[in-house]
């Protein structure tokens, strides 16, 4: 009797470590950034949030451990060619954050690489309709053109695409050869014009410093004429006066005007 008293209680001790055992394992804590979906008999019932959330014990487990946060896929370097036949090498990066993590987890498999084969895709399809001096200098364009296209089509998934950018583009050799000896023709170009066009201008300054001179010369010599011409004038009326004042002092028979007006031609004689 007390063999059996005893075995019982072992039984019961075990069956309640069991039953503790599975109420825990039906306890999940979700951190935060993360949804975990739930399965029913392997049917997708629920989406756990972050927090502590209770499981049916054996009907219920966890499907997926879905991360909601913005991440980042590197985008693998591919060979485009483009609208005119240059072949250019073009990788990049794409931005996504998971918005539904039941879509995200059910609606596609291997979300990662679905969305770097569909991203690489149209990465072809949109440069490759483009060339290449608008694929070199329209980045930003082509950029939008993607995000556009890509975020259209993992809308389905419960993903959006928040950016999707192009890190480096990089045209064969010769050609970035040809492109380097074209940018310094260019600028040789530009700096010969610029050479031409400044001395141009220096001598069109120095023409119209020499006019300006010139001008100014001229004026000046019209200003001393004039003044001499002036000067004379006011002489000649000075003279004037002094001999009709002189020929009046005479007339009324002056001796000291006789005598002034003889030394006076005396002194021009001389």
């Amino acid at each position: 009797m007390y063999m059996f008293q005893g075995g019982f209680e072992t039984f019961a001790l075990l069956i309640i470590v069991l039953a503790v055992v599975v109420l825990w394992s039906t306890v999940k804590v979700v951190p935060q950034g993360y949804n975990y979906t739930v399965e029913n008999f392997g049917r997708y019932t629920r989406t756990l949030q972050p927090g502590l959330n209770i499981l049916v014990p054996v009907m219920e487990r966890i499907g997926a451990k879905m991360n909601m946060k913005e991440q980042v896929i590197d985008i693998p370097s591919q060979d485009i060619i483009t609208r005119d036949n240059a072949m250019v090498t073009v990788d990049g990066v794409n931005f996504y954050q998971v918005l539904n993590a039941a879509k995200a987890s059910y609606e596609v498999d291997q979300l990662q690489s679905s969305i770097i084969n569909l991203t690489m895709t149209n990465i072809r399809t949109v440069m490759g309709s483009m060339d290449l001096d608008e694929l070199l200098s329209n980045r930003d364009t082509i950029n939008a053109k993607l995000l556009q296209v890509v975020d259209a089509a993992t809308e389905a998934w419960g993903v959006k695409v928040t950016r999707i950018e192009i890190k480096d583009i990089a045209p064969p050799r010769d050609l970035v050869d040809s492109m380097a000896r074209q940018m310094k023709a260019e600028r040789d170009k530009r700096a010969q014009i610029l050479e031409a066009e400044g001395l141009r201008q220096a001598a069109v300054l120095k023409a119209e410093g020499e006019k300006q001179a010139v001008m100014l010369a001229a004026e000046g010599r019209r200003e001393a004429a004039f003044r001499d011409a002036e000067a004379r004038e006011r002489a000649a009326q000075a003279e004037a006066k002094a001999t009709e004042m002189v020929s009046d002092s005479i007339a009324k028979g002056s001796v000291q005007a006789i005598n002034y007006f003889v030394a006076n031609n005396y002194v021009k004689a001389l």
